[in-house]
């Protein structure tokens, strides 16, 4: 049960990327979508993102635990998740989603109000939600930048 909540909560063992884990999940989750989540109609890309947040959160939970720590670098589920948030049902074309990367990434990074104040969610559900909050932000910059640009 250990390396499977290894497995989940480092996103593949992206999380043991000995620079920058969370970028390196973001993009690994970014690449899955593009090939693999944008083929699926939103009802299913949907369950995907809700199906990881509802395993992210034990497993965040319990690998945190055995760290002895709050937030560990290696658990990148919630970078994962988040990022597969900002790209929802957008078209998988390099140029929409290396913006919903990048953007996401920066909401990750700075963490502007209101999401900062996710973290605060005990064991997994803040590990996980302050991501999720940035996925959303990401995703409304990125949708309105497309808009303008149609």
């Amino acid at each position: 049960m250990k390396t499977l909540v290894r497995i989940v909560a480092t996103f593949l063992g992206s999380g043991f990327c000995p620079i920058a884990p969370g970028t390196a999940a973001s993009f690994l989750a970014a690449l899955i979508y593009m090939f693999l989540i944008s083929g699926l109609s939103g009802p299913v890309q949907a369950l995907v993102i809700v199906a990881l947040f509802l395993v992210g959160v034990p497993a965040a939970s319990r690998y945190a635990a055995e760290l002895g720590r709050k937030d560990p670098g290696r658990i990148v589920i919630d970078e994962a998740c988040g990022q597969l948030v900002a790209l929802f049902m957008i078209r998988p074309d390099p140029i929409p989603v290396a913006a919903g990367f990048f953007l996401f990434r920066i909401f990750d990074i700075i963490k502007p109000y209101p999401i900062k104040k996710l973290e605060g969610f005990p064991r997994g559900w803040g590990i996980m939600a302050d991501d999720i909050g940035a996925g959303l932000a990401a995703a409304a910059v990125l949708r309105l930048a497309l808009a303008i640009l149609k």
